[in-house]
Protein backbone atom coordinates (compact mmCIF):
# COMPACT_ATOMS: atom_id res chain seq x y z
CA UNK A 1 0.00 0.00 0.00
CA UNK A 2 1.24 3.67 -1.03
CA UNK A 3 0.95 6.41 0.23
CA UNK A 4 -0.38 9.69 -0.99
CA UNK A 5 2.46 12.29 0.29
CA UNK A 6 1.59 14.77 -1.30
CA UNK A 7 -1.99 14.16 -0.86
CA UNK A 8 -1.40 13.79 3.05
CA UNK A 9 0.81 17.02 3.57
CA UNK A 10 -2.02 18.76 1.48
CA UNK A 11 -4.82 17.47 4.36
CA UNK A 12 -2.49 18.18 7.27
CA UNK A 13 -2.11 21.84 6.01
CA UNK A 14 -6.12 21.41 5.48
CA UNK A 15 -6.39 20.44 8.97
CA UNK A 16 -3.90 22.81 10.91
CA UNK A 17 -5.60 26.35 8.96
CA UNK A 18 -9.14 25.15 9.60
CA UNK A 19 -8.51 24.48 13.35
CA UNK A 20 -6.83 27.96 12.75
CA UNK A 21 -10.08 29.74 11.65
CA UNK A 22 -12.79 27.51 13.74
CA UNK A 23 -10.89 29.06 16.83
CA UNK A 24 -10.54 32.97 14.95
CA UNK A 25 -14.68 32.54 14.68
CA UNK A 26 -15.14 31.05 18.09
CA UNK A 27 -13.08 33.93 19.35
CA UNK A 28 -15.51 36.37 17.82
CA UNK A 29 -18.68 34.76 18.91
CA UNK A 30 -19.49 38.17 20.99
CA UNK A 31 -19.47 40.20 17.58
CA UNK A 32 -23.10 38.26 16.64
CA UNK A 33 -24.49 40.28 19.79
CA UNK A 34 -22.56 42.95 19.80
CA UNK A 35 -21.41 44.72 16.40
CA UNK A 36 -19.16 47.76 18.17
CA UNK A 37 -16.14 45.41 19.06
CA UNK A 38 -15.85 45.22 14.90
CA UNK A 39 -16.60 48.89 14.73
CA UNK A 40 -14.10 49.89 16.99
CA UNK A 41 -11.62 48.05 15.37
CA UNK A 42 -12.31 48.90 12.34
CA UNK A 43 -12.28 52.57 13.38
CA UNK A 44 -8.74 52.10 15.15
CA UNK A 45 -7.57 50.88 11.73
CA UNK A 46 -9.10 54.00 9.70
CA UNK A 47 -7.05 56.55 12.09
CA UNK A 48 -4.07 54.76 11.76
CA UNK A 49 -4.57 54.23 7.43
CA UNK A 50 -2.97 57.31 5.14
CA UNK A 51 -5.63 59.44 3.83
CA UNK A 52 -6.82 58.33 0.35
CA UNK A 53 -5.30 54.81 0.72
CA UNK A 54 -7.01 51.74 -0.34
CA UNK A 55 -7.15 50.55 3.34
CA UNK A 56 -8.70 54.00 4.43
CA UNK A 57 -11.58 54.03 0.61
CA UNK A 58 -12.59 50.60 1.56
CA UNK A 59 -12.82 51.07 5.38
CA UNK A 60 -15.11 54.36 4.91
CA UNK A 61 -17.11 53.14 2.00
CA UNK A 62 -17.71 49.58 2.66
CA UNK A 63 -16.36 48.10 5.79
CA UNK A 64 -17.63 50.44 8.66
CA UNK A 65 -20.87 51.22 6.96
CA UNK A 66 -21.21 47.50 7.21
CA UNK A 67 -19.68 46.40 10.27
CA UNK A 68 -23.71 45.44 11.73
CA UNK A 69 -23.54 42.82 8.92
CA UNK A 70 -19.84 42.17 9.09
CA UNK A 71 -19.87 41.20 12.66
CA UNK A 72 -21.61 38.62 11.79
CA UNK A 73 -20.32 37.41 8.52
CA UNK A 74 -17.13 37.38 9.83
CA UNK A 75 -17.46 34.73 12.71
CA UNK A 76 -19.60 32.46 10.55
CA UNK A 77 -17.56 32.68 7.73
CA UNK A 78 -14.65 31.41 9.97
CA UNK A 79 -16.24 28.99 11.86
CA UNK A 80 -18.33 27.24 8.34
CA UNK A 81 -14.68 27.73 6.70
CA UNK A 82 -12.86 25.61 9.98
CA UNK A 83 -15.24 23.47 9.99
CA UNK A 84 -15.79 22.27 6.14
CA UNK A 85 -11.17 22.10 6.62
CA UNK A 86 -11.33 20.36 9.09
CA UNK A 87 -13.52 17.96 8.26
CA UNK A 88 -12.38 17.98 4.51
CA UNK A 89 -15.84 18.87 3.17
CA UNK A 90 -15.82 21.18 -0.21
CA UNK A 91 -12.41 22.43 0.97
CA UNK A 92 -11.35 24.14 -2.45
CA UNK A 93 -14.49 26.34 -2.18
CA UNK A 94 -14.19 26.54 1.67
CA UNK A 95 -10.50 27.46 0.84
CA UNK A 96 -11.18 30.21 -1.26
CA UNK A 97 -13.82 31.43 0.85
CA UNK A 98 -11.20 31.55 3.62
CA UNK A 99 -8.34 32.91 1.40
CA UNK A 100 -10.95 35.91 0.57
CA UNK A 101 -11.68 36.24 4.38
CA UNK A 102 -7.60 36.54 5.16
CA UNK A 103 -7.15 38.87 2.16
CA UNK A 104 -10.22 41.41 3.56
CA UNK A 105 -8.57 41.21 6.81
CA UNK A 106 -5.00 42.57 5.38
CA UNK A 107 -6.24 44.98 3.30
CA UNK A 108 -8.81 46.36 5.72
CA UNK A 109 -5.89 46.83 8.48
CA UNK A 110 -3.36 47.92 5.43
CA UNK A 111 -0.91 45.13 6.62
CA UNK A 112 -0.34 43.87 3.24
CA UNK A 113 0.93 47.15 2.55
CA UNK A 114 3.67 47.10 4.82
CA UNK A 115 7.03 45.09 4.52
CA UNK A 116 6.13 43.27 7.98
CA UNK A 117 3.29 41.97 6.25
CA UNK A 118 5.74 38.94 5.27
CA UNK A 119 6.80 37.76 8.60
CA UNK A 120 3.32 38.10 10.17
CA UNK A 121 2.11 34.68 10.67
CA UNK A 122 -1.47 35.95 10.06
CA UNK A 123 -0.07 36.86 6.59
CA UNK A 124 1.90 34.81 3.78
CA UNK A 125 1.27 31.23 5.56
CA UNK A 126 -2.74 31.86 5.71
CA UNK A 127 -2.85 33.32 2.69
CA UNK A 128 -0.08 30.54 0.84
CA UNK A 129 -2.13 27.71 2.72
CA UNK A 130 -5.60 28.51 1.91
CA UNK A 131 -4.86 29.59 -1.45
CA UNK A 132 -2.71 26.46 -2.30
CA UNK A 133 -5.65 24.67 -0.86
CA UNK A 134 -8.41 26.70 -3.34
CA UNK A 135 -6.62 25.17 -6.36
CA UNK A 136 -5.00 21.87 -5.38
CA UNK A 137 -7.34 20.13 -2.49
CA UNK A 138 -9.21 17.66 -4.30
CA UNK A 139 -9.63 14.65 -3.33
CA UNK A 140 -7.48 14.40 -0.01
CA UNK A 141 -7.35 11.99 2.07
CA UNK A 142 -9.46 12.41 5.42
CA UNK A 143 -11.64 14.19 3.69
CA UNK A 144 -16.10 13.73 3.93
CA UNK A 145 -16.82 13.91 0.35
CA UNK A 146 -20.43 15.35 -0.88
Amino acid sequence: MTIDRQGTGLAVIRIAIGVFFLAEGLSKYRWFTDSSMLANQLSGWLQNAPTGSLPARYLTHVAIPGAVYFARLVPLGEISCGLALVFGFWTSTFALLAFLLALNFQVANGAIFRLSFLTSGYGPPVLGSTLGLAIGGVHLPWSVRP
